[in-house]
């Protein structure tokens, strides 16, 4: 074990926002026995102060579901995979012709924009000073968008998800996070957690078959696959867990803490 690629919400994070104890000493202890850490997640950089607050992590996250490689400690976005604006209004009219009362946002490497509807009136998105507004009017020529999202009212997140890649894979990549909502979370074509977390291997030298990783949603799959010892949570989406080579127990039990306690013991020897 060279290097630990793990997800956040669902996987170490739970719904109160709140890293266990547990999982914060084998994150650290595996820092101080000299293994790579980075964090692999579908949340965009402004949101990853319990990196910081908790595990005191520095170093580099992977944003956006692959799109945004950033540097925690000098809150700079190293590298964008930016969606053509074309795409995006092309997979928007695409989907709105399936479900015609989807709302969108977009993620851009700036902020994000909304639509009306997108979210609840007391939302954060709100509370900070975002104002609703079309797309058409509120996405400028320079915004790059890392991530495009869709929220469906009433479908089925999964059959939502199904329909949809049918759609537009064509023009952007597809996946979800959430994991009771009809949202989906769209990217670049060919961008997922796996390739830019390869990316982020080869430039340490070090091979798939040296990687940990975690994981609980579909938009975990590639990376879980792509690493040697790729780990679903046993809380996890039924795909996760199906695509996975290992199952760790669920987020309630402190899975990642437990398997990298395991791990580390391999390390240190009798």
């Amino acid at each position: 074990m060279r290097l630990i690629a793990s997800d956040l919400d669902g996987t170490i994070i739970g719904r109160d926002g709140k890293i266990s104890d547990r999982t914060v000493r084998a994150f650290q202890d595996a820092a101080s026995a000299g293994v790579e850490i980075v964090f692999v997640t579908g949340r965009p950089p402004r949101w990853l102060d319990p990196l910081r607050e908790r595990i005191g992590h520095e170093g580099k996250v992977i944003c956006s579901n692959g799109a945004v490689m950033y540097d925690l400690a000098a809150g700079e976005v190293l590298t964008a995979q930016a969606l053509p604006h074309r795409n995006i209004f092309a997979a928007r009219d695409a989907i709105l012709h399936l479900h015609p009362t989807t709302t969108f946002a977009a993620e851009t490497t700036s902020g994000f924009l909304l639509e009306p509807g997108f979210v609840d009136s007391g939302s954060v998105e709100l509370l900070d000073g975002i104002t609703p507004a079309p797309l058409e009017a509120s996405l400028a020529a320079e915004d790059a968008v890392v991530k495009f999202l869709a929220r469906g009212k009433e479908q089925d997140p999964d059959v939502f998800l199904a329909e949809v890649h049918e759609a537009v894979s064509h023009l952007v990549s597809v996946t979800r996070s959430a994991p009771t909502e009809a949202l989906l979370e769209m990217a670049q074509p060919g961008i997922n957690k796996a390739v830019t977390l390869a990316e982020y291997a080869a430039s340490l030298q070090i091979a798939p078959q040296d990687v940990v990783a975690f994981g609980d949603m579909p938009n975990d799959i590639e990376m879980l696959q792509w690493a040697g010892s790729g780990y679903a949570m046993g809380s996890g989406h039924p795909e996760a867990i199906g695509a996975a080579r290992y199952k760790a127990p669920s987020f309630a039990e402190d899975g990642v803490a437990q398997v990298l306690e395991a791990r580390l013991a391999e390390l240190e020897g009798p």
